[in-house]
């Protein structure tokens, strides 16, 4: 038995197979070939793999964003058994005896500076269809696995650490739970794996050898601890806390239905964070009230190429749909920093955490802005920018006679120390704040939220956090507009009591944590704790 500790960073007890993730980059090698009948069939078996690839995509694609979002992998379907695609890759195996994956290469170069070279925009664009068909042909014949997860059972996945890119597209029904070597709490693996409700644990380093994959592993997400072959007792033990684990979720699932009330009457609302379309279902299992943040930049991380006004349309008219009518706060785009999108083309930055990044982008590059607000902050002249041009694509849907709703509310992230500040007078321009806790802890503290070895130095209940959190809804209050939390801190139990005693009116969090903040909110009497703990937030006695 091999005992491993990391820092946990979603509770839960998972029992599987380790398996490492595997990034599918092919590396080409050039070489002759002596059977060009057989390689000829090579290349087929991977182009008819690829088109049945294609197709289950193009399907989850239809029931998550609606038919606009299956015509790509439709398309690359067609481009895949294109007559003229295949020919030129038949006669380069067969005349100049070379291997499959080079002549791919090759054809996907020549037909992608074809496309790009002509005049209409609409066969360009098909340049960057060729290169992402020919990769896929590419990768199968390469032997790489495709989404990470080549395994015909749930696996405990194991990774140095996941960019949001590439846990889109995971199988998430392959996964029983997370390890990373490095990621922090507010790494995108740890909201993944809180939203999907399943046991995650960060940090451990070097201690996975990849000599343990395919050995036994039960992951306890609540302490940090990984067992490899784990003996009779240590089994007996763990899975006896995972019943356990599973008999109390059966409790709070009692809560479902019960208002989000303290004993003394003071309600909040507990709203979900999403990522796409097909998370909705998870807030209403676990009777979330609404959608407090759509992070809208994973269906661009989800595409090849900029995602189409249709595309977007379809996937926030699915998620608006699929909630009935219940509240749903949407994210204009937010890349940058961790999240890098390559068609993107945005230059390297020393430090991009600090650079070109969500608001600055869609103002810098309108027309990615205005496709977005079509289809749907730190300082006071940015948010004024993003209304006016809000205002802009309301004139042109009514000069086009396209319908839309007028009855939506504009509100604003506060994730800087610039924006909690100056928030008196934000306020006067939003309908509501949402404080992204991540972001700004980090910027209050200067302190990567990503860097693992910072993780003591990242503490989100630092005064100084929640002394802004504190003023920003002062202020929102002041000005009559709602203020919420959408950051990992809104589903602190530790904090709960400070958010409600200081005026936070939304407390928007991942699914599963819905029913747990539910609990306890139903426990406290803010009047009790109110000035006691606004009285300690404000003291100079603590332990920062």
């Amino acid at each position: 038995m091999i005992s491993i500790q990391g820092k946990g960073v979603s509770t839960g007890v998972a029992a599987g197979p380790l398996y490492f993730y595997q990034r599918a980059k092919a590396t080409i090698h050039r070489y002759e070939i002596v059977d060009v009948d057989a390689e000829w069939a090579r290349f087929k078996a991977a182009q008819a793999k690829a088109i049945e690839q294609l197709g289950v995509l193009a399907e989850k694609a239809r029931e998550e964003a609606g038919d606009e979002a299956a015509m790509l992998f439709e398309t690359h379907q067609l481009m895949a058994e294109d007559l003229d695609y295949e020919e030129a890759i038949e006669e380069l195996i067969k005349n100049e005896r070379q291997n499959a994956e080079s002549v791919v290469t090759d054809v996907a170069a020549q037909f992608a500076e074809m496309f790009a070279s002509m005049d209409d925009s609409y066969m360009q664009a098909r340049a960057a269809d060729v290169k992402d068909v020919s990769t896929r042909i590419i990768t199968i014949l390469s032997g790489v696995v495709q989404g990470g997860i080549d395994s015909d059972v749930p696996v405990i996945l194991a990774a140095d650490d996941l960019a949001p890119s590439e846990t889109v597209q995971l199988d998430k029904s392959k996964i029983l739970g997370f390890i990373t070597a490095g990621g922090s709490g507010s790494s995108h693996t740890a909201i993944l794996a809180r939203t999907m409700g399943i046991p995650a644990i960060i940090g451990v380093g070097d201690q996975l050898k990849p000599e343990y994959e395919g050995r036994e592993v039960i992951a306890d997400g609540g302490t940090g601890n990984v067992v490899i072959d784990p003996d009779e007792p240590t089994r007996d033990r763990l899975m006896a806390k995972r019943a356990e684990l599973l008999k109390r979720q059966e409790l709070l699932n009692q809560l479902k239905g019960l208002p989000n009330e303290t004993k003394d009457g003071k309600t909040v609302r507990i709203y979900c964070n999403i990522g796409n379309p097909e998370d909705v279902h998870a807030v209403l299992e676990n009777d979330g009230a609404g959608i407090g943040l759509f992070r809208s930049e994973f269906l661009y991380l989800n595409c090849d190429d900029y995602p189409t006004e249709d595309y977007q349309f379809e996937a926030y008219k699915k998620v608006l749909s699929d909630m009935g009518g219940k509240e749903v706060v949407i994210r204009t785009l937010d890349i940058g920093a961790d999240k890098m999108i390559e068609y993107f083309q945005l230059p390297k930055e020393e430090n991009p955490a600090l650079g070109n990044r969500a608001l600055r982008i869609c103002l810098n590059r309108p027309e990615i802005f205005h496709t977005q607000l079509r289809a749907l902050v730190t300082s006071v002249w940015e948010v004024k920018e993003a209304k006016k041009m809000c205002e802009q694509v309301k004139a042109e849907l009514t000069a086009e006679g396209i319908p839309y709703s007028d009855e939506v509310d504009v509100g604003i992230m506060i994730e800087t120390p610039a924006a909690a500040v100056i928030s008196d007078r934000l306020a006067k321009v939003v309908d509501f704040f949402s404080i992204g806790t991540n972001d700004l802890t980090q910027y209050t503290l200067a302190c990567d939220r990503q860097n693992n070895d910072l993780g003591r130095f990242f503490n989100a209940h630092h005064p100084a956090v929640l002394r802004l959190i504190k003023m920003v809804a002062e202020n929102a209050h002041k000005e009559g507009i709602w203020c919420g939390i959408c950051g990992e801190l809104g589903a602190d139990l530790e904090l709960t009591e400070t958010f409600l005693s200081i005026g936070v009116d939304e407390l928007s969090v991942s699914p599963r944590a819905v029913l747990p903040l539910r609990q306890k909110v139903r426990e406290t009497t803010v009047a009790d704790v109110q000035e006691k703990l606004v009285a300690n937030l404000m003291s100079d006695e603590n332990d920062i």
